[in-house]
């Protein structure tokens, strides 16, 4: 073999495997700021935030109110564009919003005048899939948040717990590539937030979709995902970024909580959360 055939083939490598991880990449956020105007001003809300998601990962932002994490959701969902840097979200660049991208907000978001089993096919025929198709599918994944037998009742007939539960639902049938959840169980009692928890985790195993959760609880970034990354000062940057060494080590929240390196684990987030 010449000299120039392997170099050719070793750059045809480089390039296989250069694409190959580009396309395990979800989200890829580069140098990224966001402001708003303010007054005679401007407000920066956002600096020099700078990640990568792969897929199948559970990401979850940690921060305090104000801190910026929403207004970062905001950007990967195409609500807001970045007013510096790059954003990247399943290979679109200034994303818009769009169906392979599902948003969990804290509040269910229902349409007030539609059955759940009609909310949960809202996507699906936003997709144009025949009726008895997006039936099945809703009546299906319904069924699997534990709402099988409310698929005819109204919103206003259901618990706190069981909306945000078919929100969930709404966003799972509808089959997004990236599941975006804007503290969806902030305003939950505690043992609703729990098992919400416990079903969230359960469904990524099962299917390993792209998650990016915010949330200000530390107890519930433990619990839940398998990256945490604390977003602090103002502008808002990224402090911590990190593989969760407690991922997987418990099937419930309570159980994490007697993990012999819980404890430091959580006082370490604290402290990044706090800035000291």
């Amino acid at each position: 073999m010449s000299a120039s055939t392997a170099q050719t083939l070793h750059s045809f490598s480089d390039e296989q495997e250069r694409r190959q991880q580009a396309s395990t990449i979800a989200v890829s956020v580069k140098d990224a700021a966001l402001s708003f105007r303010h007054g005679k001003g401007l407000r920066e809300i956002l600096s020099g935030i700078t990640l990568d998601i792969a897929e199948g990962e559970f990401v979850v932002v940690l921060g305090a109110s104000g801190s910026g994490k929403t207004s970062l959701l905001r950007l990967l969902a195409g609500y807001e564009q970045a007013t510096a840097g790059e954003v990247i979200v399943l290979g679109h660049a200034s994303p818009q919003p769009n169906q392979a991208v599902g948003v969990v907000f804290q509040h269910a978001n229902l349409f007030p005048w539609l059955t759940v089993q009609r909310n949960a096919e809202f996507g699906l025929k936003m997709k144009k899939l025949p009726k008895g198709e997006r039936e099945a599918i809703a009546a299906n994944t319904l069924a699997g948040v534990g709402l099988g037998d409310f698929r005819h009742y109204m919103p206003f007939q259901l618990s706190g717990g069981m909306k945000q539960r078919a929100a969930i639902a709404r966003t799972l049938a509808a089959d997004p590539k990236l599941i975006l959840m804007d503290e969806p169980f902030g305003a939950l009692d505690a043992l609703t937030r729990e098992q919400l928890q416990a079903l969230v985790k359960t469904m990524w195993r099962q299917n390993k979709k792209t998650i990016f959760f915010i949330t200000h609880d530390v107890d519930e970034a433990l619990y839940l995902g398998t990256r945490i990354i604390v977003i602090s000062g103002s502008p808002g940057s990224i402090g911590v970024d990190q593989a969760n060494p407690l991922a997987s080590q418990s099937d419930s929240g309570a159980e994490l909580r007697q993990h012999p390196d819980y404890a430091a684990e959580r006082l370490r987030l604290m402290q990044a959360l706090h800035g000291y």
